[in-house]
């Protein structure tokens, strides 16, 4: 859809660019503000989706967001699905990282980080989150990178939320646990976002809709066979984690000694990942910490190539 059929901003206005067409916009971050844009409506369940194209050069302490959340309808209680892309500095990659939260569990969070296959600077690559009352699955391209399902005692998502996307300084805590910051010298710091999808349920904040009120959009979602992870898809599933994943919150034992309940253990997966939930090739020592994401300033067809 387009821009204004979809989306509002969110903030720093001057720095939210909407293509002629509006079916593209760019959003900016430079010493000034960063920016970002939000859903018109809530959507209980769906598909949402964006190609996105990340800043190049030195990068580092900046984050570009793309998630679903409800953070502003419920404070206490939110749930929220993530995609976060974390900068770097001049020479070194993007990093991404997936969370998901449930009925506020910011105390609990279900981090995983990822390198990525391909520069994100380059091109533009879909990230998408499908998001059903079993099941979220996080998609690159074609290929299904996590799923985790609704279980006794897990934190699932159970509200409506609205898509987000936004660019923000995070020099505290992004590259390095905050010892780079973002380098205004190398701003304006552009990602671009375009072939926007929403696919789902409106619905009001509060009042969650009648199940009958569903059917049409859930039966299209359903009808594009996004919803099933084939055989094949998992098996590139596994490959992309194995290959590409860095630290799973399934694999911190120090962090959740008893585990999670909506984790799935993959035995290939754990015997690469200390104790910690980090590879066990890296020297990383720091432990992962929930920080905020409020700014100090206030198409699918292809598949990874591994």
């Amino acid at each position: 859809m387009s821009f204004e059929e979809g989306y509002s901003s969110l903030f720093g206005d001057g720095n939210l660019v909407r293509s002629p067409d509006d079916r593209s916009v760019r959003l900016l971050l430079d010493q000034y503000s960063g920016s970002g844009f939000i859903s018109s409506d809530l959507y209980w369940h769906g598909f949402f989706s964006a190609a996105i194209q990340l800043p190049s050069n030195y990068t580092a302490g900046i984050v570009v967001a793309f998630y679903a959340s409800n953070g502003d309808v419920f404070e206490k209680t939110h749930d929220e699905l993530d995609f976060e892309f974390l900068g770097n500095v001049k020479g070194k990659p993007w990093r991404m990282q997936t969370n998901v939260y449930g009925n506020g569990s910011t105390n609990r969070g279900r981090e995983e980080r990822y390198l990525l296959p391909f520069d994100p600077t380059k091109e533009t690559h879909r990230y998408s989150i499908l998001w059903t009352d079993e099941t979220i699955i996080f998609y690159i391209d074609e290929t299904p990178i996590r799923e985790v399902r609704r279980r006794v005692g897990g934190d699932y998502p159970m509200k409506p939320m609205s898509l987000y996307a936004t660019i923000w300084d995070a020099s505290n805590w992004a590259t390095s646990g905050g010892k780079y910051k973002v380098d205004y010298r190398y701003s304006p710091f552009v990602s671009r976002f375009s072939d926007l999808v929403l696919l789902g349920c409106r619905s009001d904040p509060i009042k969650l809709p009648e199940s009958e009120q569903c059917d049409d959009a859930m039966a299209e979602l359903i009808s594009s066979g996004i919803d099933t992870i084939t055989s094949e898809k998992r098996q590139a599933m596994l490959r992309f984690r194995q290959k590409y994943m860095t630290y799973s919150v399934c694999y911190d034992t120090m962090r959740y000694p008893e585990g999670l309940p909506d984790c799935d253990i993959v035995l290939s997966e754990k015997i690469k990942f200390r104790d910690n939930g980090h590879l066990r090739i890296t020297n990383t020592r720091r432990r992962y910490r929930r920080r905020s994401r409020i700014p100090v300033t206030g198409g699918y067809r292809r598949q990874i190539d591994m």
